[in-house]
């Protein structure tokens, strides 16, 4: 791992950011948490074009940023607890239903619990 020196930042201006730069593309993050969805579906596009709402007219009611709402449609980003119950709400729609489970299953419930013999 790289090694900080010390130098006043008044002295060397962008030394500490170049520093962090060069210990942070260091790390092993592979065990740590991630606020990415990459490769999940969900329903949230479906759910909203459905009620014919825009990106931006959805974002705006759940003060976010158009860009979020692509991103968590996309299912680039995993969105907090908080705004995944906001988006819930607007879209009229469970949490569950929007982000669980088979996103090719047609209730939108997870899976079907009832045993069949």
């Amino acid at each position: 791992m790289a090694a900080l020196s010390a130098c006043p930042v008044g002295d060397h201006p962008g030394a500490v950011s170049a520093s962090l730069d060069i210990v942070s593309g260091s790390l092993d993050t592979r065990g740590m948490g991630r606020s990415s969805a990459a490769g999940r579906a969900n329903r949230v596009r479906a759910a909203r074009t459905a009620l014919g709402l825009t990106q931006a007219e959805l974002a705006a009611a759940v003060d976010v940023t158009r860009q979020t709402v692509v991103a968590v449609e996309a299912g680039n980003y995993a969105p907090s607890v908080y705004l995944a119950l906001a988006v819930a709400a607007r879209l009229g729609r469970s949490v569950e239903e929007l982000f669980g489970g088979d996103p090719a299953a047609p209730s939108g419930r997870p899976h079907d619990t009832e045993v069949h013999t």
